[in-house]
């Protein structure tokens, strides 16, 4: 501060003494021959290094597009319903089978004992059905049989009765033939009596005489009206014989009748076994209906797919939820893969198999891994709107490929890698 007080006072510094000539004036800096030799050092240190890093990379191929992948499980509502009860929140660990929740089960338990009541009602109309079939063939049997033996019967008895009528009408005929012939033998009786008359009233013939005329006459007249009456009962003979035959053929008609529905027996059995057959397709519809209710009652119980973490939970207790609607994610984490979006011209040395270094950006930790597979196509051929370079306007872009890689299994006991999570892998192509 003395200084500085003097100096503002506008006083000189003091002045260094003057270098003696016994004083030496010294050298900076380093001589050639160590320049040359640091030179040498660092050039070949350079070389090594250079070396070193060329086969350290040539050998290995790297990417910091990569990210970790895992399967998602969306767990969507299966049937129409309100939300009854939630059993699990966001971040909570589950096991496969695990209740998430439930649909307000009551309409579908409803549903379910319907379509049983409906299945019983089935396999009671089916069961008469079957047992419907063999009594109908024994009846048919029964009813034929013994149509055929009505008609055979029946047969007889027209037969019969045709019979009566013939001999009725052969009576009439013999009956009428004598009629014929006693008529002649009255009109002769009579005309004799008209010639006797005048003969004995001059007393020519005795009275004798006249009396047998007359006798013969009465008889002859008699013997007439009897061939008469026997021609009339054996007319009424034929009618009745006609009419017994006309009632045996109507007879007849009904049995045939009787024959005919008889021989339709067999269509009859063969309607009976279509309508049982119908009966148990009607069973299956039934059990069929009753499998979707029960089916569709099942799905009222939420249930994990997998064990894993409940993420993105989208339902509330009273949520009236649609069929197909996304209610809750499981995601797994004992399954999980690297997609690494490579250049195309890292590719040439990259195989299945290869180990890889798996450099995780959140816990700074490196796993193991190896090379799965590597995609059928670029990332952009998968993309929503594929380049197009037909224009002519083409600018080369070097192109990604991805590449997946699995990690070496036993490394994440305590499951903190998580899909989405940015990786560096390291591909040891070599």
């Amino acid at each position: 501060m003395p200084e500085v007080a003097e100096q503002q006072r506008g006083e000189a510094p003091a002045q260094t003494p003057p270098r003696t000539p016994e004083q030496p004036e010294k050298k900076g800096g380093l001589s050639p021959a160590v320049k040359w030799t640091i030179a040498v050092v660092v050039l070949i240190a350079l070389v090594i290094g250079g070396f070193m890093y060329w086969s350290y990379a040539s050998v290995r191929e790297s990417t910091d597009d990569a990210q970790i992948d895992g399967h998602i499980y969306p767990v969507s509502a299966m049937i129409d319903g309100t939300i009854s009860d939630v059993l699990v929140e966001n971040n909570q660990f589950v096991q496969a089978g695990a209740v998430l929740g439930h649909i307000d089960p009551r309409y579908y338990q409803a549903a379910v004992d319907k379509a049983r009541g409906d299945l019983d009602v089935a396999m009671a109309v089916a069961k008469e059905n079957r047992t419907g079939i063999p009594i109908a063939t024994i009846n048919t049997t029964t009813e034929l049989s013994g149509a055929e033996s009505a008609v055979a019967e029946q047969n007889a008895k027209i037969a019969t009765a045709e019979r009566q009528v013939a001999a009725a009408n052969e009576r009439l005929a013999t009956a009428q033939a004598r009629v014929r012939e006693i008529q002649a033998n009255a009109a002769k009786a009579n005309s004799d009596l008209d010639r006797m008359k005048p003969l004995v009233a001059k007393e020519e013939i005795s009275r004798q005489q006249y009396d047998a005329v007359v006798a013969a006459a009465a008889n002859a007249n008699a013997a007439v009206d009897s061939a008469q009456s026997q021609v009339k009962e054996a007319q009424q003979d034929i009618s009745v014989a006609q009419a017994m035959v006309d009632q045996e053929r109507a007879h007849m008609a009904e049995v045939r009748s009787r024959v005919a529905a008889a021989k339709s027996g067999p269509q009859q059995v063969a309607a009976k076994q279509a309508q049982a057959e119908s009966s148990v397709a009607a069973v299956q519809q039934k059990q069929a209906a009753l499998a979707q209710a029960e089916i569709d009652l099942g799905y009222a119980v939420l249930r994990a797919p997998v064990a894993g973490l409940v993420s993105q939970r989208n339902m509330e207790i009273g949520q009236t939820v649609a069929k197909g609607q996304p209610l809750v994610t499981i995601v797994p984490l004992n399954d999980l893969w690297v997609t690494a979006n490579f250049k195309e011209s890292q590719l040439k040395n990259m195989r299945p198999g290869q180990p890889v270094d798996i450099d995780v950006d959140a816990y700074g930790k490196t796993y193991k891994g190896h090379v799965e597979s590597i995609a059928a196509a670029t990332g952009a051929r998968f993309s929503l709107l594929p380049p197009e370079n037909a224009t002519g306007n083409y600018v080369k872009v070097v192109q990604r490929v991805p590449v997946r890689i699995f990690f070496e299994p036993n490394q994440d006991p305590d499951h903190r890698l998580r899909p989405g999570m940015s990786v560096i892998p390291t591909v040891l192509t070599k």
